[in-house]
């Protein structure tokens, strides 16, 4: 499985980014997402991210594009479901209790990254966060802005206070970790951020899996919102829709006869039609059945002939004559039989 890391900020600088890409190829990363964060409200159309005028490097095998709202009013982000379709992966970063309650609620998004450098002014419940555990949203940890602030030990406490409640608070379930690295000093290997998660309290197995199977998750999930129906069903190949010709002939439909094509005469159809039907109506007959037809017709065809199957009309004519030539020789004495 392959590693990944959703959150890369994007720089108008593409010379930084091409050198941050490159070292994220270097450090193991194959998935790369190029974030746009936005604070306030959201501007009238979606700002593109020129991924195609970026010089990626071959290891890496996709680069997405995510957009990062940062919600301090519910009231100004009803028109997310207009920049979903622009971006591959939409994150929503709360900055209090009450949008992340919104958030893990209600609001459409693919991910919930909060700001962990930031001294978090609540208490990450299970209450809160369980209705985006049950809607499939993940929880993201950046570590970057922690380890990259000098001399600041305070953002790297908050960063271990932060983490280690939301872990507590998830049971350690569908968390992913990510740098939030605005140049390639932020970044570190995987297995260094492995390291870090086991000092949060989320092991190093589930660590592994914040950074390959739950990101992975994330993609594909993201991937089928904005292309299945209702995120439940995707056509993978819908297939060729063949039309076959009508079967109804007219006078102008042409038949093939033994290998020459005429034209269809009704007579000839009524004749084929007939024929099918006779054959259909023999083959649903039973066997006794066909042998009792078949005694019935020679009974009835001995009827007919005298009682002689084999007898025709001069056979019968001839018998007629020799029956009255006896009459005639030998004629009958009333009298005598009287008597």
């Amino acid at each position: 499985m392959p590693f990944h890391d959703l959150n890369v900020p994007y720089t108008t600088n593409h010379a930084d980014l091409a050198q941050t890409l490159a070292f994220h190829a270097e450090l193991g990363y194959s998935v790369v997402a190029i974030s746009l964060p936005i604070t306030g409200k959201l501007p009238p159309t979606p700002q593109e991210i020129p991924v195609t005028t970026l010089t990626v490097p071959k290891t890496i095998i996709s680069v997405l594009t995510r957009l990062t709202l940062t919600i301090s009013d519910a009231t100004q982000n009803h028109r997310l479901t207009q920049f979903s379709p622009a971006y591959n992966l939409l994150a929503l970063r709360p900055t209090t209790e009450k949008t992340l309650q919104l958030c893990c609620t209600s609001l459409e998004c693919d991910l919930i990254s909060l700001d962990l450098s930031q001294r978090l002014t609540y208490n990450i419940k299970f209450k809160t966060v369980s209705s985006a555990l049950q809607r499939g949203i993940r929880f993201e940890i950046c570590y970057s802005p922690a380890i990259q602030a000098s001399g600041n030990s305070e953002a790297r406490r908050n960063l271990i206070s932060g983490a280690t409640q939301l872990i507590r608070a998830t049971r350690g379930r569908r968390i992913i970790l990510s740098s939030e690295a605005k140049n390639a000093l932020g970044a570190r290997g995987p297995h260094d951020v492995m390291n870090l998660a086991q000092i949060w309290g989320l092991g190093q197995e589930r660590g592994k899996e914040a950074l390959c199977e739950e990101a992975a998750k994330v993609v594909r999930f993201a991937g089928m919102k904005r292309t299945s129906f209702r995120g439940v069903i995707d056509i993978i190949d819908g297939g060729q829709t063949v039309v076959l010709p009508s079967k109804q002939v007219e006078g102008k439909e042409k038949v093939a006869v033994n290998g020459v094509k005429r034209k269809a005469s009704s007579t000839s159809l009524a004749g084929a039609t007939q024929k099918v039907q006779s054959t259909s109506e023999e083959k649903s007959l039973s066997k006794r059945e066909m042998k009792r037809r078949a005694k019935k017709a020679r009974l009835e065809r001995g009827a007919g002939n005298g009682g002689d199957d084999n007898a025709g009309p001069d056979d019968a004519g001839a018998d007629t004559a020799r029956v009255q030539d006896t009459t005639a020789s030998f004629p009958i004495n009333h009298e005598t039989l009287s008597k």
